[in-house]
């Protein structure tokens, strides 16, 4: 790998993650952990272009379908691709189903671009990464695999122990807040070669006294009815969060900052 390489460009590919929720700016659009990396790239080499393919919502298959063959199109030296963790969350998932659609996406973009970067996604303590722990290891598993054959990167954030703070996540329980975000872009920022701005990164926040009963009932009953609810009705009636929306940048342009 590169000490502090000189990249041109990125497009990034994925779901909500990558979109950048819950990293809410006053504008009420999402700013997130690619919009900062490609920030930081854009600050060492004048030029830059930038673009983000994420949807929130999006499957495995629709990721492949909607946002790969555009993203390999665009010719840029950096392709981040996270995708999968929206299955595995699914009641019934077919793990080989989604290993076949992410060999597929990874078939099509390592060629593309001169560095391609896949990641073990982040984990909220809890219950819910308890359930489905299994799935996602497995995800992650290959994962690795496939970068080990197509010469990707991969930024371990399923390991970095502050990523599973749940301070470090929003009230939706799935997404982080927007320190997580610039954790998650200090991580890429790292992996890709580039000097350290926070070497702390992945050490966890100071402890604090962790809220009482109440507080906890009625953050419960909150996360419930504004999230939870939501969400199962969703999948009742097969609706996405993503439905109808495009993509965040769809066009690979000069970055400009938030909102450009």
């Amino acid at each position: 790998m590169q000490t502090n390489p000189t990249y041109s460009s990125l497009v990034a590919v994925g779901d909500s993650f990558t979109e950048g929720m819950s990293d809410l700016l006053p504008d009420g659009s999402y700013r997130g952990w690619a919009d900062l990396l490609a920030g930081r790239m854009a600050a060492h080499a004048p030029g830059f272009r930038y673009a983000n393919l994420a949807v929130r919502g999006k499957l495995i298959r629709q990721i492949v379908d909607e946002q790969v063959d555009v993203a390999a199109a665009m010719g840029a030296d950096v392709i981040t691709l996270v995708g999968g963790l929206n299955d595995t969350l699914r009641p019934k998932c077919d793990m080989g189903r989604v290993r076949g659609l992410l060999e597929e996406a990874v078939e099509k973009l390592a060629p593309a671009c001169r560095q391609l970067v896949l990641m073990r996604s982040p984990g909220r303590q809890g219950p819910v990464l308890e359930r489905f722990r299994p799935r996602m290891e497995e995800l992650f598993v290959c994962v690795e695999e496939l970068a080990a054959r197509h010469g990707a990167i991969v930024v371990d954030l399923y390991g970095a122990p502050s990523l599973s703070d749940p301070r470090l996540w929003d009230v939706d329980r799935l997404h982080l807040t927007a320190e997580g975000h610039r954790r998650v872009a200090e991580a890429v920022w790292q992996t890709l070669g580039y000097d350290p701005e926070d070497t702390e990164w992945r050490t966890p926040m100071p402890a604090t006294l962790p809220p009482g009963w109440a507080a906890r009932r009625v953050a419960d009953a909150r996360f419930a009815r504004q999230y939870l609810l939501p969400w199962i009705g969703r999948r009742l009636t097969g609706r996405s969060s993503g439905d109808g929306l495009p993509a965040k940048r769809p066009e690979l342009l000069p970055y400009e900052g938030p909102g450009a």
